[in-house]
């Protein structure tokens, strides 16, 4: 009995291709650093949720899912490349705040014990 789902695999493989694709900079324009966190495929691998966080303040989040947003089709077609589907999941992409969460939630404990060292 297999121990993954597909939708699973393919997941992984979707976050690793397109992590490597943006990474390597998939243009000049690349609005500064992107980092893929998880992808959800659907259970008939037809659509996929792609989680990404950037640091920056809320004009910088705004840029970067415009850009995600204007490079969707160009990314699909680089990453469909990959996969051995007969169907590309349809991407949509939703910005995942956990990373800048960690660092504030880091800040407040790094603060805490410098007060109690005190």
């Amino acid at each position: 009995m297999r121990q993954f789902k597909r939708s699973s695999r393919v997941g992984e493989q979707v976050l690793r291709d397109i992590s490597e694709l943006v990474g390597t900079g998939l243009s000049d324009e690349t609005p500064g650093m992107i980092t893929f966190t998880r992808v959800r495929v659907t259970d008939d691998l037809r659509s996929a949720t792609i989680y990404y966080s950037c640091l920056g303040a809320q004009e910088k989040q705004r840029e970067v899912a415009g850009y995600l947003e204007r490079e969707k089709k160009r990314i699909r077609h680089l990453v469909g490349k990959n996969l051995r589907l007969r169907h590309i999941p349809e991407f949509y992409f939703k910005f995942d705040p956990s990373v800048e969460e960690g660092i504030k939630i880091e800040r407040l404990l790094n603060e805490i014990k410098s007060d109690t060292e005190e």
